[in-house]
């Protein structure tokens, strides 16, 4: 062996060793150690030298990319012996569908692997570590890795977000729009029915935010949010609907149940007030709970039961009158067709007029 590289270590009658400094590939073959003796003696190994792969390099990616277009990256490394094995992750996340490419160096016999990941650009992909790891067996379980960070520019997705569910009149309302795109979407666009807002003083935006103030019918409608940025934009609707507080407040009242009713007794109409009242409970849970008789109701009842009973009292003492009238008119027979009290006296049975003369005879 004639390289300054090798130096002997020890030489005796028993032991003859030699050390290799900067190794390299051409080291590796076949070693030969002789003993003179008659006869000669030999003794052979093989020493295989591991070529280290290069550190990763990851080409093909160019900054920025637009949300749908398909993305080639391309992860090599060269030296390695015998070929290293590469591997993709998404955010630690190992991805499998990849294509590995071998190519073996016939002058150094030694390999230059190169693997690609192919897929879509999508917005979830935004600020994603896209890392490539090389494993070979030189490395002593430390692998070589590249990294490259996406940058995904989409359109903006707009939300609305409504601090009242169910607004009333006279009630306020703030509806936020929240927009997230990339670039950062440009101050958000309000507008109403796909016209202006129409009442400035009590509809004020702020930024994103739409505050509108004591609520009324006229604010019912279409409200939408537009944001946009250097790639596209994008809008969201809100369906403003502005409700009745009478229909939230106030408990049902049915009204023709009692005055149309028809008093005949008091068990009756008693029966005909407690059944529309429990209707009227029934019709509207959130009406308030009577927890007592309507007193109001009681006395109405009574007033029209007085008011039957002196009519009834008026009208059957004005029938016995006129019954006495005629009973003493007529209580001379025949003078119920006589046109005036002289002729009917002179008329009736039994007047001294028509009657005989009743002589008298003393015996």
């Amino acid at each position: 062996l004639r390289d300054n590289r090798i130096e002997l270590v020890r030489a005796s009658w028993h032991e003859l060793s030699i050390s290799v400094s900067d190794v390299s590939l051409s080291d590796e073959g076949q070693y030969t150690c002789s003993l003179f003796t008659m006869p000669v003696k030999t003794s052979k190994a093989f020493l295989t030298v591991l070529g280290v792969p290069e550190k990763p390099q990851i080409t093909g990616f160019t900054s920025p990319v637009m949300e749908g277009e398909r993305m080639q990256l391309t992860c090599k490394t060269s030296g390695s012996k015998p070929a290293a094995d590469i591997r993709w992750f998404k955010n630690d996340k190992e991805v499998k569908d990849v294509k590995y490419l071998k190519e073996e160096d016939e002058v150094r016999k030694t390999f230059t692997v190169s693997s690609t990941l192919d897929f879509l650009a999508d917005r979830s992909d935004d600020g994603a570590v896209v890392s490539c790891r090389v494993d070979h067996e030189s490395l002593n379980s430390t692998p070589q890795i590249a990294m490259q960070v996406l940058e995904i520019h989409y359109t903006p997705l707009v939300k609305i977000i409504s601090s009242n569910s169910w607004p009333e009149e006279g009630q306020s309302i703030v509806l936020t729009c929240e927009s997230k795109g990339k670039p950062v979407p440009e101050p958000v666009l309000w507008t109403k029915d796909g016209g202006e807002l129409p009442d400035p003083e009590r509809m004020v935006v702020n930024g994103r935010v739409l505050s509108i103030s004591f609520l009324n019918k006229t604010d019912n409608g279409t409200y939408r949010c537009e944001a946009k940025n250097p790639i596209g934009r994008n809008s969201t609707e809100y369906v403003l609907i502005v409700h009745d507080v009478l229909n939230t407040l106030l408990p049902t009242t049915v009204i023709p149940s009692l005055t149309t009713a028809t008093v005949t007794t008091n068990v009756a109409l008693t029966a005909s007030t407690t059944t529309s009242a429990t209707a009227t409970s029934i019709r509207d849970p959130n009406g308030l709970t009577q927890t007592g008789p309507d007193h109001a109701l009681i006395g109405g009842i009574v007033a029209v039961v007085v008011f039957v009973t002196l009519c009834s009292i008026i009208l059957l003492g004005r029938y016995l009158a006129r019954h006495k009238g005629t009973y003493l008119t007529n209580e001379a027979k025949g003078a119920e067709d006589a046109p005036d009290a002289d002729t009917a006296i002179i008329n009736a049975e039994g007047s001294q007029v028509n009657a005989e003369e009743k002589k008298e005879y003393f015996i």
